[in-house]
């Protein structure tokens, strides 16, 4: 007697999408099922992992490197895999969310990669994952082109020679999609991602000289980097393609996995390609991780903190000097400047900004950036071209005169800068603002002349909790207090109305991101994503 046939994925509460089933086939479902079964329970156990290495930093107030790993570490004989050549320039990255003019953009725009985004670029609505998948097959198969509906401008692809590399971004370990389900439990968002990408493309990308590649988000342990490599290893083998086919890079973008960088990449070595290292994400996980920690982990306002704080410059040199030491890229961070149609002073003064930060990390020893807008391209380009020359990337650079103690990479204390009572309006006027763009589902949005993702809401809403909970006194003599953030959160949404007007002030979900806003900036029980209980008020 033959064994009973596993259980099917479930689609729940979805409304139909047009061409759905394009992506949404049998055979991709399976893939996605077996995923599910064979993995999440690891997902489980890691997620239990970090609320109690959480515990331990909330006992201890520090970090270091782990003595467990030690050995690894000293080891100098191993490397990750050579490049595939499509991955071996990496000077400049766009990033952005999947939708159909984006992806056209992207491709076209210049970069030698494009990051298409299914994390923090892109809010998880039913029809941005599905259909954010059918536009990358679409532009595999070149059958993609858009036409705006309101400029009534068209939009197609360059030839092929001319378009970027495509590197996705899964969602992170900590999010689900509730719409796909097995046997009444929902599939982590990482691996519907994952698994839908891989399923279609895999073989299309090998037959037009690239392959399946990977960023890898929100990773905050080397275990956590060997559940993705093992997920890999099953995938290559499930459809038949050659193990090492698969690249990723990990964004370092959470403190803890600052101290396993080299492990990160030994348990990925046979698909590593590099490691990132991503800002704003960063900063809210050393609030997140040392928000009990008392005042010397008090951030002051997020335009404060630059690249060049003594903490986040141990961060990026210690970066790039793994990455080096062990064959793989460094990729710097994001330039997040929109350029204005209006202002060419705006424009001036930011364009300086981004060369000096482009000029910097080139100078330092990385492989390549990222940029938010088409127009930054070309700036980035300049900076690495300057140094590289016609060399794919900088790898030879080994800084080995770089030295960073475990204490560095915490030293939250040695900025001057303090906390101040615009940078708390800045951060309500932010939040609000993104939170409610993304509970409309769109993930990436221009707020101030600069290009905003989750990261910034979580960045945004830690602040004010860390500074709330630290008392602290801003220069004008106010103390950061739940009811001056409630003060502040309501002028700001009256000023919000008055610039919209009361018709595209109710149309909107103004009142709602207020109120998600504050609850996750003013609630004792810190929450852990901004987005778990946003998700459950996404349409």
């Amino acid at each position: 007697m033959s064994a009973p046939a596993p259980s099917p994925l479930a689609i729940v509460d979805a409304e139909p999408l047009p061409r759905q089933d394009e992506v949404l086939t049998d055979a991709a479902l399976a893939f996605v099922a077996e995923l599910h079964r064979q993995f999440t329970p690891r997902r489980d156990e890691l997620l239990a992992r970090r609320g109690e290495r959480r515990a331990e930093i909330a006992r201890t107030s520090t970090l270091d490197f782990l003595p467990e790993t030690a050995a690894i570490r000293a080891d100098d004989s191993w490397k990750v895999a050579p490049a595939p050549a499509a991955l071996n320039d990496r000077r400049v990255e766009i990033t952005g969310p999947t939708d159909r003019k984006m992806t056209i953009n992207a491709l076209n725009s210049g970069a030698k990669v494009w990051l298409a985004d299914f994390e923090d670029a892109s809010a998880p609505t039913w029809e941005n994952v599905v259909l954010g998948q059918l536009n990358l097959i679409d532009a595999y198969t070149r059958s993609i082109d858009f036409t705006d509906p309101k400029s009534g401008k068209s939009y197609a692809l360059r030839p092929a020679d001319e378009l970027a590399t495509v590197v996705t971004r899964p969602r992170g370990w900590h999010l689900n999609e509730r719409h796909l389900q097995l046997d009444g439990t929902p599939v982590p968002g990482a691996l519907v991602d994952f698994g839908l990408y891989f399923f279609h493309n895999a073989q299309r990308l090998i037959d037009l000289g690239k392959g399946p590649y990977f960023y890898l988000p929100k990773t905050e342990s080397h275990l956590e980097a060997r559940l993705w490599n093992d997920i890999f290893v099953f995938a290559q083998d499930y459809v038949g393609i050659p193990q090492g086919t698969v690249r990723a890079t990990v964004l370092i973008e959470t403190i803890t996995a600052a101290y396993e960088m080299e492990e990160i990449l030994y348990e990925l070595r046979d698909h590593a390609s590099g490691l990132n290292a991503g800002r704003w994400d960063y900063l809210f996980s050393i609030v997140k991780n040392f928000r009990d920690g008392g005042s010397k982990f008090v951030l002051p306002d997020r335009n404060a903190v630059t690249m060049t704080a003594p903490f986040m410059r141990a961060y990026t040199e210690l970066l790039v000097r793994t990455c080096h030491k062990r064959g793989a890229h460094a990729i710097g961070g994001m330039a997040a400047f929109i350029p204005s149609r209006r202002d060419a002073e705006v424009n001036k003064v930011a364009f300086e900004k981004v060369k000096a930060d482009k000029d910097r990390e080139a100078n330092d020893g990385f492989d390549g950036s990222w940029v938010a807008h088409p127009d930054l391209v070309p700036i980035a380009m300049a900076s690495f071209d300057a140094v590289l020359g016609e060399r794919p990337n900088q790898k030879e650079r080994l800084r080995e005169d770089v030295a960073v103690a475990a204490g560095d990479l915490i030293a939250i204390d040695t900025l001057d800068a303090k906390p101040t009572y615009e940078g708390l309006r800045n951060a309500v006027a932010v939040g609000i603002r993104y939170i409610e763009a993304w509970l409309r589902g769109m993930g990436a949005v221009a707020i101030f002349n600069l290009m905003e993702d989750a990261a910034t809401a979580e960045i945004s809403r830690s602040q004010i909790w860390q500074w709330i909970n630290a008392d602290v006194v801003f220069e004008n003599g106010k103390h950061a207090t739940a009811e001056l953030a409630r003060e502040v959160a309501a002028e700001e949404l009256a000023a919000i109305r008055a610039e919209t007007g009361d018709e595209a002030f109710a149309a909107g979900k103004w009142q709602q991101a207020h109120d998600l806003l504050l609850q996750v900036s003013l609630d004792q029980d810190y929450a852990d994503f901004l987005t778990l209980p946003a998700y459950e008020q996404l349409g």
